[in-house]
């Protein structure tokens, strides 16, 4: 990408790493050295067994954590172009925005946040995101983790959705990148969440006919196509075009929002408070009344519920154990009775959900 086209108020090039390095490549911008080293990480290839709504290994096209963070990135990627926005810098904090997600999805992380309140600290996971590519990943002999720019690691720790439950305002952001990819993983997990309801069979295209977005995505696709009898056919085009509508409705405020609050340089984006990149007040009122209904028939339906809850009891068991069985604990030993609880914290939280479930199998046999 010509970063010299990109708007003036967008991240053209780095402020460097922690650790300073030898740069015997130019070939590639400092963005692209990140993303193939997000790429290339055993955290990523991780979240290939990791929980989005179905546990990993439900069904063959469910999405995993995996998957839905490579709809993130093309969604990112994207809106940063349209925008005039770093698509490299948008892509890898995309890429690695849920590298510290436990297994068993938001339950996972709910039981990791219960244990440790315990203990008089907290899980979350775009945190333990952070930690996992500063320190946790091990790939280079002179530092650990994987020394990623500050951009990234900015926007790593600015990431936050409707599920975090960390407590955090949202006031500033160091780029407008960082707040694109916000926007794109929930543009991501509204849609993919919509088609995996209906795979499932949670959601009813009955019901959703008289959603807004849907009922508009509807129309929008008959002009197109005409009447479509295949339903996965039918479901992929709604949901594409409903993705559609939300970025373009996306693009148009944001440029809007630009204009508005007198947005001309990068420092204008640092000290301004609150959220550039979003959507229109109509757009937000039919999303919401969207993921209203996903909330009620597919988050909180009673088998996906329950699933949840069997993830937390296995992480909270395992957490149990170790700190009871020291010896037994294959992870790093540290001397600080804090630092063992981190130890275990960050074990677990980068488990996959087969790896959990193996280890609890074993404990609850013998012990």
């Amino acid at each position: 990408m010509a970063y010299e086209n990109l708007k003036k108020y967008a991240i053209r090039k780095s402020l460097g790493r922690k650790f300073e390095e030898k740069d015997l490549d130019e070939k590639r911008t400092p963005f692209q050295k990140d993303q193939n080293r997000i790429l290339h990480s055993k955290a990523f290839r991780r979240m290939d067994a990791k929980t989005q709504v179905f546990t990993a290994g439900s069904g063959d096209h469910y999405r995993t954590r995996l998957t839905h963070s490579l709809e993130v990135a093309q969604i990112s990627r994207d809106l940063a172009r349209r925008l005039g926005l770093n698509e490299d810098l948008c892509e890898v904090i995309a890429l690695a925005h849920d590298l510290g997600h436990p297994p068993f999805g938001h339950g996972g992380e709910d039981a990791l946040d219960e244990i440790l309140k315990k203990y008089g600290m907290h899980f979350e996971h775009n945190e333990q995101s952070r930690k996992t590519v500063e320190e946790i990943e091990k790939s280079y002999p002179d530092f650990d983790g994987l020394n990623l720019t500050f951009e990234v690691l900015d926007g790593l720790i600015k990431h936050q959705t409707v599920f975090d439950q960390s407590g955090k305002v949202f006031e500033t952001a160091s780029h407008l990148e960082a707040q694109v990819v916000n926007i794109a993983d929930e543009i991501a997990y509204t849609n993919h969440d919509l088609d995996d309801g209906i795979r499932g069979g949670f959601l009813k295209i009955s019901e959703l006919k008289k959603k807004t977005l849907w009922k508009i995505a509807e129309k929008n696709v008959y002009k197109k196509y005409g009447e479509i009898k295949d339903k996965d056919v039918f479901v992929s085009r709604i949901t594409s075009n409903i993705l559609s509508m939300m970025v373009d409705d996306l693009c148009l405020q944001t440029e809007k929002n630009i204009k508005s609050e007198k947005i001309k340089t990068l420092d204008d984006i640092k000290f301004h408070k609150g959220m550039i990149v979003k959507f229109s007040d109509e757009m937000s009122k039919n999303i919401k009344e969207l993921r209203k209904y996903l909330l009620e028939k597919f988050y909180m339906n009673l088998k996906i519920f329950r699933e949840v809850q069997k993830g937390k009891k296995m992480i909270k068991k395992v957490f149990e154990f170790y700190i009871k069985n020291l010896k037994k604990f294959p992870g790093k030993k540290s001397k600080n009775k804090n630092d063992i609880i981190i130890d275990i914290k960050d074990y677990i939280a980068g488990m996959t959900d087969f790896f959990l479930a193996d280890v609890f199998e074993k404990i609850s046999k013998n012990h």
